[in-house]
């Protein structure tokens, strides 16, 4: 298949989850999808090597889950939303998986969040006390 360019790849630490990625990064989220079942969830915890390898992840997405280097799982293909069932794994709650997202330490991240939250309530109000983006 070939891709083409997209304006947004010049975009320094731009990842865009788009066809491209999601097609690198297939196995990679299917695995973490399976994370659904408990029985899964125990399985990979007893031995995430042969977990990976299960699923087909290549090398370089093995040794980043192994490592818990999401923003490298990110650049190859890993889904935000499946990578947070990892980062479980490694200890991490949501808070440290979207620092690792953006290379910057959780406190500094829970500082972007409460500067990004600063008059949400407000602005919820104005908008009938629900979000709708």
């Amino acid at each position: 298949m070939v891709w083409q360019p997209h304006d947004y790849e010049n975009i320094p630490g731009t990842y865009v989850f788009d066809g491209q990625r999601s097609h690198a990064g297939y196995a990679l989220n299917r695995m973490a999808f399976s994370f659904n079942s408990a029985a899964n969830r125990e399985e990979f915890a007893r031995d995430m090597d042969a977990y990976c390898r299960k699923y087909g992840l290549s090398d370089e997405q093995r040794e980043a889950v192994l490592g818990g280097d999401f923003l490298k799982l990110l650049h190859l293909g890993g889904n935000v939303y499946y990578l947070a069932k990892i980062a479980v794994f490694h200890g991490m709650n949501v808070q440290d998986a979207g620092a690792a997202f953006q290379g910057i330490t959780t406190p500094e991240f829970q500082a972007i969040l409460d500067r990004n939250a600063t008059g949400f309530t407000d602005k919820l109000q104005q908008k009938g006390g629900y979000w709708h983006g």
